[in-house]
């Protein structure tokens, strides 16, 4: 009998097939080092020629595959060029700017004619030659006149030096001499460095050792012959110039997950917005549309909602400041409606026996309810007519799972002679059923100043039960006469947000402008 070969296993993982599954750069890392080596990021990059990223990637492979373990960790100082640092380059120092100045023009220039000669201020060059005195290198003569003491180049040559090696990137500060170091104490920042040569950066280098597993892992890919230079790619040209022949290939693991294919589709939320109007477009109706910024007069004052109503108080809380009105309100409109409020007009009403305040009706605030397009629909609707809209409104309220401050309403109005109560109903039940996908409906009693009678559409959520879409009723003569309508006129506004949480399959009204894009791709579509 033969003995089946047991697979060496570290810490439950499989050596060998994850040793002939790793990336090239992986193998390289391997190969190129022996057991005891202590690896970083930077080492690797440099050491085997890899590409910024390459090895920082490398090492998090091999530390996932537990190949590679933690060690240590190390802060260290970097220096790193800032725009000021490239013009010294590029010009000189202040300090050496202001030696060369001096030095053309000997014991003949004071410091405010030498630093007009080198260009500098007189901040700059009043440090410059401090620091050029305490060197020794300049001085003032009796007549105030700079005298050059002695030569200067291997003063600069320290910051010149590393000005030079921090255009490659930034330079640790271990890399530099004592003398490189003090040339930059003076002339580096770590924040506001916009005045200075260098930014100084902290940064931790993490150190990494291999682990038992690396020595199990060298075995395989030597055995397998693996060198970390194979193709990982068989293409079209390969195949046709024949180019393949004689290369080494990467195996493949075919257990490896695909990667996640991110198909283009359309926001669920966005889509059931567009399908339920295709619901309505296809049974008749016509959509309207409008501004979001509105008159109290079309908000309110058109709907015979009382100026000094307290029940008016939750459609006016977001006004505009600028500007604050609107120049003028359309007529007859205004005035049938202002003497509707005064005392009944031409509806046969008592009105609402106030006097009727034309400035307050031109108000500019943002719309509270998408009923404002209704009423502005009326002056031009036809008879009989089915019109509606999908509108975004605005009104203060606490938001939670079933309430938003900013929320989309759909609106809509029938009108004509034989429109009533059932037909209302109907359109109720459509909605609830055929859009929003509820089970279980309920109509209950409501009170709005505008339609009599008033009715609310309740729904049952699986997860928050009863709550309602939203109200309907029939427009009271005291709307439709004074916009120049004469037949009854069913109304309804229902909130679609939350006729999205039962279609969608959503408990949270908030979760449908998630920008959370992953819930949006998992989330169903209608």
């Amino acid at each position: 009998m033969f003995k089946k070969r047991k697979t060496p296993y570290y810490n439950g993982m499989d050596v060998k097939n994850t040793a002939l599954n790793f990336h090239p750069l992986e193998v390289k890392v391997i190969l190129a080092y022996d057991a005891k080596a202590e690896l970083s990021v930077e080492k690797i990059e440099k050491d085997l020629s890899f590409k910024k990223g390459s090895g920082n990637q490398a090492l998090s492979w091999l530390c996932g595959k537990g190949v590679t373990a933690e060690s240590r960790r190390e802060k260290n100082l970097f220096y790193e060029i800032t725009a000021v640092g490239k013009e010294w380059l590029e010009n000189g120092s202040p300090e050496e700017r202001l030696f060369n100045a001096a030095l053309s023009f000997p014991g003949a220039l004071t410091l405010p004619q030498a630093a007009e000669k080198a260009g500098l201020e007189g901040k700059d060059s009043g440090s410059a030659f401090g620091a050029l005195s305490k060197a020794g290198i300049l001085a003032l003569d009796a007549e105030k006149k700079i005298i050059v003491k002695k030569e200067a180049r291997e003063y600069f040559a320290p910051l010149k030096s590393v000005l030079a090696k921090a255009l490659e990137g930034p330079v640790p500060s271990a890399s530099l001499s004592q003398q490189e170091k003090n040339s930059v104490l003076s002339v580096s920042k770590k924040r506001g460095a916009g005045t200075s040569a260098f930014r100084v950066i902290e940064k931790e280098t993490v150190f990494y050792r291999f682990t038992n597993a690396y020595e199990q892992s060298l075995s395989f890919l030597k055995e397998a012959g693996i060198s970390g230079g194979e193709e990982g790619l068989l293409t079209q040209e390969m195949l046709k110039t024949g180019s393949w022949k004689g290369k080494t290939f990467r195996s493949y693991n075919i257990n490896v997950p695909p990667s996640r294919l991110l198909i283009g589709r359309s926001n669920p939320y966005a889509q059931f917005l567009e399908n339920t109007k295709d619901k309505l477009v296809s049974l008749g109706f016509e959509e309207f549309d409008g501004p979001l910024v509105e008159t109290e007069f079309w908000n309110s004052d058109a709907l015979f909602m009382p100026q000094f109503h307290s029940a008016r108080d939750i459609h006016d809380v977001y006004h505009l400041k600028e500007p604050g009105a609107a120049k003028m309100i359309d007529e007859p409109w205004l005035s049938r409606v202002a003497a509707t409020h005064e005392n009944g007009g031409e509806s046969g009403s008592r009105g609402w026996n106030y006097g009727f305040d034309r400035e307050f009706t031109k108000r500019l605030i943002l719309r509270s309810q998408g009923t404002v397009m209704s009423a502005k629909t009326l002056p031009y609707a036809k008879t009989p007519g089915k019109y509606f809209g999908v509108l975004r409104c605005f009104r203060y309220d606490k938001v939670d799972s079933t309430h938003l401050s900013d929320f989309y309403q759909t609106e809509g109005i029938v009108l004509g002679e034989n429109v009533n109560l059932k037909t209302l109903l109907g359109i109720l039940k459509m909605f609830a059923v055929e859009v929003a996908g509820a089970e279980e409906i309920k109509y209950v009693p409501g009170y709005f100043p505008f339609t009599e009678p008033s009715i609310e559409v309740h729904i049952k959520h699986p997860k928050l039960g009863w709550f309602e879409l939203g109200g309907s009723g029939i427009f009271r003569p005291e709307v439709t006469l004074p916009l120049g309508v004469s037949v009854p006129v069913a109304a309804w506004g229902i909130g679609i947000d939350r006729m999205a949480l039962m279609a969608l399959g959503v408990d949270d009204l908030r979760e449908l402008f998630s920008y959370d894009l992953d819930a949006v791709r998992s989330r169903r579509s209608v």
